[in-house]
C-alpha cells in the first residue's frame, strides 16, 4: 500500500471512529473527578498536593494544553516560567529545554515516570512527543538526583498520560491543519469496565517544512511525517493488586533531497502495584526502550554514499519501590534498580555499554504542625564512572494559612556520557552543522580539512577557533549543588510565588564552536567550564479577575557566568574588538562580560484564558518574551562579551486561539502562533545568505469530535 493511501485510510479511520462507537454522553466517576489537577507525583514519587510541596514545581493541566491548541511537548513548555526552548548556536540546529539556565543535558524527561532516550544530535528533540493523550505535565525545577539519578541535575519533566474513567467507550478524534501544510490527525479512545481498562492513542503529523536561509538551496527543515502509537492496559486483580502495561512506538521520516533520515522510538513498561496494607505498598516495574536513527547522505550525481550514521540505543531497567506510611503525614519511600544500557553507532569504533545499580531513600515527614521536611539520598554505582551519593533536603513552613516559605538544597554528579565522548554527528536536514565528541574531535576536524569543508582566511589558511594541538584533551566529570528558596501566597482568587535559585557547577560540560564550515554552518565540540553558576529568581502570579477570566504572568531573571572568566576580568581585564570602532582592539573589564551563551537575562510570559458559557466558547492569548542572548564568542577572547557580534535581539511571540463547541460533541478551534509575524535575523547571516531566527506567523485550524 502506498504512503498516500495509508494516510487517507488513517484519516478516514479517525473520523469514522466516533460514528462507530456512537455519541454517548460521558458519565462522570465521582471518585475520578476530584480536583486532581492540583495533585503531583514526580516531586516525591508519592501523591502530593501541589500547594503543599516544599519544592518549585510547575504543573501544566490538560485543559490548558487543549485550550492552547498545541500538539507537541516543546510548544507548551516554551510558555512556562523559567523554562526556555533554546536553539543550538546555529539556527535550525535543534531545540533543547533549559530550566533555570541549566542546559537540556541535565534535564530528565519521563513518560509515566520512566525515562526516554535518544540524544543522537545533542539535544533531546521534544517535538517528537505528541501530547494529545496526556492528563498533565509536571516539571520539577532544580536538582532531583536524589530520586532520579545523574541526568536530573537540573530538573525533571514528567508526561503523565490519561487514564480511562467510564464503563462506556469514550474518546476523541481531531484533525489540525496549519501553515507549511502541516497536517496533524489524532484519535484516542478508552474504556474502564469492571477490573479491566484500556486506552489507545494514534497520532500522525506531516509538514512541508520551511527555509530560514534565503540564499541557501536547501531547506532548514525538510518535509517529514511521523506517527505515534500508544496502547495501555490496566487490570485490577483485587483491591490490593493492580497491574499496568504500556507500549509506545514512534516513527519519523524526513524527505531528504539526496539520502534518508529516519528515527524510531519504542518502549514497553510493566508495573505492578501491590498493597500490603493501608500503610504499606510495593511497586514493581520493568522498563525497556530502544531509540534508533538511520541517516544517509548520497551524492545525487554519481549516487555515492557521502555520509552514513546509524544510532541504536537500548535501555533495560527493572526497579522496585516501597512506600511505608507512619501516621497521617509521615512517609518513607525506598527503592532500587538496575540499568543496562548500550549504544551501537556506525561512527563508533565499537559498541559501547555500561550498567549501573542504584538505591534511594526518602523520608517525608512533619516534625510538628505547619512544618514539612523531605530528606533523601540516592547512591549510584556505575561500571564505567565513579560511584556517587546524591543527597537532598527540602522543607516548607506555613507561616499563616495563606502564606508559606519553602527551601531546598540538593547535590548531583554527572560524568561525560557516550555522546560527549564519541559523537560524530552532522545534521544534514537541520542546517548541516556538526558535533564531535572529545575523543573524536581531532579526527573529525582533520577529515573536514581534508575535504576542504572548513572556512579559510584571505591567505587561504584554515580558520580554527580551537588550535588543532588542543583538540582531544580529556573531559572531566562534573558535579553540582543547587539551592531554591521560595515564598508562596494564596488567598481567594489570587495566588503568587517567588523563588530564588542558585546552581553551582564544577567542571560543567558545555558546547563550544571549533570552526565554521564553508557553507556557514558551525562545528561544535565539548569543553569543561571550570566553575559555572546560574542564579536568579522566578515569579509566578495568577488571578481570577472575573468568573470566567483567568490571568497569569511569569518572569525569570537569570545570571549565568563562568567564575574563572569573572576572576580573570576582575584581576587582569581582557581585550575585545569593537565593531563600532572599525574592530579596533580595546581593553574591557568585568562589566562587559555578558555571561554564558544561549542564556537570556529576562524571560516573561503573560496569559489570559476566557470562557464564554453562553456561546459554549473560549478564547485565550499568550505572550512569551525572551531578551537578547548570545550564540558564541566571535572576537577571540574566549567568552561572550558586549562587543561580540553574535547576539540575537530580544523578541516577543504572541499566540492566541479561539474555540467553539457545537452540539456538545464537536469543537472548532482557530488560532495563530507568532501572530505579529516575528522573523528576526541570525547574527550568522551574510549578504549572500540571509538566515532568519523564526519562520514567521503560523496559522492553524482544528476540528475535534468527542464521543
Amino acid at each position: 500500500m502506498s504512503l498516500n493511501k495509508f494516510n487517507f485510510f488513517f484519516t478516514l479511520f479517525v473520523f469514522t471512529t466516533p460514528m462507530v462507537f456512537g455519541q454517548e454522553e460521558k458519565v462522570a466517576d465521582s471518585v475520578l473527578t476530584e480536583n486532581l489537577d492540583e495533585v503531583v507525583v514526580t516531586a516525591t514519587r508519592t501523591l502530593r498536593q501541589l500547594s503543599s510541596l516544599p519544592l518549585p514545581v510547575t504543573l501544566i493541566p490538560k485543559k490548558q494544553i487543549e485550550r492552547s491548541g498545541v500538539t507537541r511537548l516543546n510548544e507548551i513548555l516554551d510558555e512556562q516560567t523559567g523554562i526556555v526552548m533554546t536553539p543550538d548556536a546555529t539556527i535550525g540546529g535543534g531545540l533543547g529545554v533549559q530550566i533555570q539556565g541549566i542546559a537540556s543535558d541535565y534535564v530528565l524527561v519521563l513518560i509515566d515516570g520512566v525515562p526516554v532516550v535518544g540524544r543522537s544530535g545533542g539535544n533531546l528533540d521534544l517535538s517528537r512527543f505528541a501530547i494529545g493523550n496526556i492528563k498533565q505535565i509536571e516539571v520539577v525545577k532544580g536538582p532531583s538526583s536524589a530520586l532520579f539519578g545523574s541526568e536530573a541535575l537540573g530538573g525533571v519533566i514528567n508526561i503523565i498520560t490519561d487514564r480511562p474513567q467510564t464503563d462506556k467507550i469514550s474518546g476523541q478524534a481531531s484533525h489540525r491543519t496549519a501553515t507549511f501544510n502541516s497536517q496533524n490527525t489524532a484519535v484516542s479512545f478508552n474504556q474502564r469496565k469492571n477490573k479491566l481498562g484500556y486506552s489507545i492513542f494514534l497520532d500522525r503529523l506531516s509538514t512541508d517544512g520551511y527555509d530560514l536561509a534565503d540564499g541557501d538551496e536547501t531547506q532548514t527543515i525538510n518535509p517529514y511525517f511521523n506517527y505515534t502509537f500508544n496502547g495501555r492496559l490496566f487490570y485490577d486483580f483485587n483491591d490490593n493488586l493492580r497491574a499496568f502495561f504500556s507500549g509506545r512506538y514512534f516513527l519519523q521520516d524526513f524527505n531528504e533531497p539526496s539520502g534518508t533520515s529516519e528515527e524510531r522510538d519504542g518502549n514497553l513498561q510493566l508495573r505492578v502495584d501491590h498493597k500490603l496494607s493501608k500503610k504499606s505498598k510495593f511497586e514493581y516495574e520493568l522498563y525497556y526502550t530502544n531509540y534508533v536513527t538511520n541517516e544517509q547522505s548520497v551524492d545525487p550525481i554519481n549516487n555515492e554514499v557521502l555520509f552514513e550514521n546509524d544510532f541504536d540505543q537500548k535501555l533495560f531497567r527493572p526497579e522496585v519501590r516501597f512506600n511505608q506510611t507512619f501516621g497521617d503525614n509521615n512517609t518513607l519511600t525506598t527503592g532500587g534498580g538496575y540499568n543496562f544500557e548500550n549504544l551501537n553507532r556506525s561512527l563508533f569504533a565499537e559498541q559501547v555499554s555500561f550498567d549501573s545499580q542504584y538505591v534511594f531513600a526518602q523520608y517525608d515527614f512533619e516534625p510538628f504542625d505547619k512544618l514539612n521536611i523531605i530528606v533523601g539520598a540516592r547512591f549510584d554505582n556505575h561500571s564505567v564512572y565513579n560511584s556517587q551519593l546524591s543527597p537532598k533536603i527540602s522543607a516548607r513552613y506555613a507561616i499563616t494559612p495563606h502564606f508559606s516559605v519553602r527551601g531546598s538544597v540538593g547535590s548531583g554528579f554527572k560524568a561525560p556520557d557516550f555522546r560527549q565522548l564519541y559523537l560524530d554527528f552532522t545534521n544534514a536536514q537541520g542546517g548541516n552543522y556538526s558535533v564531535f565528541g572529545k575523543e573524536v574531535e581531532r579526527q573529525g576536524i582533520q577529515r573536514l580539512i581534508d575535504n576542504n569543508e572548513i572556512t579559510r582566511d584571505e591567505n587561504n589558511e584554515i580558520i580554527l577557533r580551537v588550535p588543532l594541538e588542543e583538540l582531544g584533551e580529556p573531559l572531566d566529570a562534573e558535579s553540582s549543588i543547587g539551592y531554591n528558596l521560595g515564598f508562596v501566597y494564596k488567598k481567594g482568587d489570587f495566588s503568587g510565588e517567588i523563588n530564588f535559585y542558585r546552581n553551582d557547577f564544577t567542571d560543567l560540560i558545555d558546547t563550544e564552536i571549533l570552526a565554521t564550515k564553508t557553507g556557514g554552518a558551525n562545528i561544535f565540540g565539548y569543553v569543561n567550564r571550570e566553575s559555572v553558576y546560574t542564579q536568579g529568581l522566578e515569579v509566578d502570579l495568577r488571578y481570577k479577575l472575573l468568573d470566567h477570566l483567568n490571568l497569569s504572568a511569569g518572569y525569570q531573571l537569570l545570571y549565568a557566568y563562568d567564575k574563572d572568566v569573572e576572576s580573570e576580568l576582575e584581576e587582569n581585564g581582557a581585550f575585545a574588538r569593537d565593531p563600532n570602532r572599525n574592530n579596533e582592539t580595546i581593553r574591557i573589564g568585568r562589566d562587559a562580560y555578558f555571561g554564558l551563551v544561549n542564556r537570556s537575562r529576562h524571560t516573561l510570559n503573560v496569559k489570559a484564558f476566557y470562557d464564554i458559557p453562553k456561546w459554549d466558547a473560549n478564547a485565550n492569548v499568550r505572550v512569551v518574551y525572551r531578551s537578547k542572548f548570545g550564540l558564541t564568542d566571535d572576537n577571540g577572547n574566549g567568552f561572550l562579551d558586549d562587543f561580540d557580534d553574535t547576539f540575537v535581539d530580544g523578541y516577543a511571540l504572541v499566540n492566541l486561539s479561539f474555540g467553539k463547541t457545537f452540539f456538545k460533541h464537536y469543537q472548532l478551534q482557530l488560532g495563530a502562533n507568532n501572530l505579529l509575524d516575528f522573523r528576526g535575523e541570525s547574527p550568522f547571516s551574510s549578504v549572500e545568505n540571509r538566515i532568519l531566527v523564526n519562520p514567521g506567523i503560523q496559522l492553524f485550524g482544528r476540528i475535534n469530535i468527542q464521543f
